[in-house]
């Protein structure tokens, strides 16, 4: 028989009880910051010929740098008694690129990056218990917090929907219950939220970011490349139910022609200009706003069209009673954010910062006709001060608040409770009754009993003991063929067809998924 207390003493140790902070932290520190600036790859400039190529990126230790000038290895206690930052230094390889001659690569200091303890990147990390304690450290301490001003801030998990999975549902609109399919489309740190629905004359609409009101679901194919009634009714479902419902759609369309189409969504979003700019301006928001997860390129349009009308589907289905909605609650439809993935999501915004103060900085130099320099344009403090800030306040990109929170040391368990704490993002002052309830998906992954009186009850919570956290990848390429060898069967080539053919002679289901990593993790 199973004697469980071997299985709880090895999980209920101070190596297990943030090693989710400290795994996400390290992934972060060893894929994170590097895919960030590989997205980046170059920083344009105003000055003809000249821009910067940017290449490998490297952190350090942590050291803090003396008044006269000495560079010291920097530990936690001294962090914590001279109120200073537990931070490591940051350089990245960059070089000036003019007229496609490179020249002056070197390695720039581009700030500091605050260090997550007992994380790869601190001092602590590998040293024995009494090596800790000739250092003043406690060496029973779980680490997973980091060290801002002489302050203990730990960044608690955040929960929320998972991202470019469709979530198909009712809701009441003009007194009737209305099937609406969405999707929380996420790349690269932008999220938008795009939806299909049926109207109350039983007509489907589509939403997303940068457009105000609903374009019809007809006229949103074809702007995308799907013209005729057949390719669109085919793309939604070839059941004969759900085409009697696509046939209603397809009479009242209000164009014919892919021109048409977009010359109807651009007058929408640039009323009152030249017609080429409208254009123009439809085409840049189809490509950048709508269901960013699948590309951002003009040959991403029929990938893009496939996933509407799986969510078309997705609609006709609830209404047919052939589905039931998707129970947001249920945990296999939620995602958690830990520290490396927020951090990954503050970086992101600070290099921004810093890259447009670089270029700014370059731009200038170019004028007063001075030496094009890495190490002058570089300000360092830029990219530290934006990182500092947002975790001294908890201010965090996106508008959230409270994101990372002064490290309750009440006693031991407390500080325990505090680095396992899972919040919602739901509004504190709203019922909210099913999202605060247990549910049964939470059993083995959230405590049922630890959570707090008063408006927060079942909105912040902690993670069981035992719990296990798995981690999101991105290699989609490798999932395809693990799949494909599995059925021993070849993949349909090529995926990404040529506008003007058939848009329906691929395999929509294993494109229509997420390009980018789920930002998060999953529970087993």
């Amino acid at each position: 028989m199973l004697d469980r207390r071997i299985l709880s003493k090895a999980y209920f140790t101070h190596e297990k009880i943030v090693q989710h902070h400290a795994n996400s932290f390290n992934e972060f520190l060893g894929r994170g910051l590097q895919k960030i600036i590989d997205e980046q790859q170059v920083i344009e400039t105003d000055v003809e010929g000249v821009h910067i190529k940017l290449g490998q990126i490297n952190v350090g230790e942590p050291v803090v740098k003396e008044a006269d000038g000495a560079v010291d290895k920097l530990y936690p206690t001294d962090a914590r008694l001279r109120n200073i930052t537990y931070a490591a230094p940051m350089k990245l390889e960059m070089s000036i690129v003019n007229n496609e001659e490179e020249y002056g690569t070197k390695e720039a200091d581009i700030g500091f990056l605050p260090v997550m303890l007992h994380s790869k990147a601190c001092n602590l990390h590998g040293m024995s218990e009494e090596e800790m304690i000739k250092l003043g450290e406690d060496p029973h301490d779980p680490g997973g917090y980091f060290i801002i001003n002489g302050t203990e801030r730990v960044i608690t998990t955040l929960e929320d929907l998972a991202s470019n999975r469709i979530i198909v549902e009712f809701e009441l609109r003009y007194g009737e219950r209305i099937e609406v399919a969405k999707v929380f489309s996420q790349r690269r740190g932008y999220r938008a939220l795009v939806v299909v629905e049926r109207n109350k004359k039983d007509l489907l609409e589509v939403s997303f970011p940068s457009i105000s009101g609903r374009i019809n679901f007809t006229t949103m194919m074809r702007a995308l490349g799907v013209e005729t009634d057949e390719d669109i009714a085919t793309a939604v479902s070839n059941n004969p139910e759900i085409m009697k419902f696509m046939l209603e759609n397809l009479e009242e369309a209000e164009v014919e022609t892919c021109e048409e189409a977009l010359e109807k969504i651009g007058n929408r979003i640039a009323a009152g200009q030249l017609k080429e700019y409208q254009i123009k301006r439809a085409n840049y928001i189809i490509d950048r706003y709508l269901l960013p997860h699948l590309g951002n390129e003009e040959e991403h349009r029929l990938l893009k069209a496939q996933f509407l009308g799986r969510m078309a589907e997705t609609c006709f289905e609830l209404a047919l009673h052939r589905r039931n909605e998707v129970d947001k609650d249920h945990y296999a439809n939620k995602r958690l954010k830990l520290a490396g993935d927020l951090m990954e999501d503050l970086f992101r915004v600070s290099f921004n910062r810093l890259t447009r103060d670089i270029k700014y900085q370059l731009e200038r130099a170019s004028m007063r006709n001075r030496e094009l320099n890495i190490s002058t344009v570089v300000r360092s403090d830029v990219l530290t001060e934006r990182l500092n800030y947002s975790l001294a306040t908890g201010n965090w990109v996106g508008g959230r608040t409270g994101v990372s929170q002064l490290l309750d040391r009440t006693d031991f368990i407390a500080t325990l409770s505090h680095l396992r704490r899972v919040v919602s993002p739901l509004s504190r002052s709203q019922p909210h009754f099913e999202a605060r309830d247990l549910h049964p998906t939470q059993w083995g992954r959230i405590c049922p009993s630890e959570t707090p009186e008063g408006p927060n009850c079942g909105l912040v919570k902690n993670f069981a003991q035992m719990v296990e956290i798995s981690t999101g990848i991105d290699n989609r390429d490798a999932i395809k063929d693990l799949l494909f060898s599995s059925l021993d069967v070849q993949p349909l080539a090529p995926f990404l067809i040529e506008p003007k053919e058939n848009p329906v002679s691929y395999a929509p289901e294993l494109e229509a998924q997420e390009e980018e990593p789920i930002q998060g993790v999953e529970l087993l």
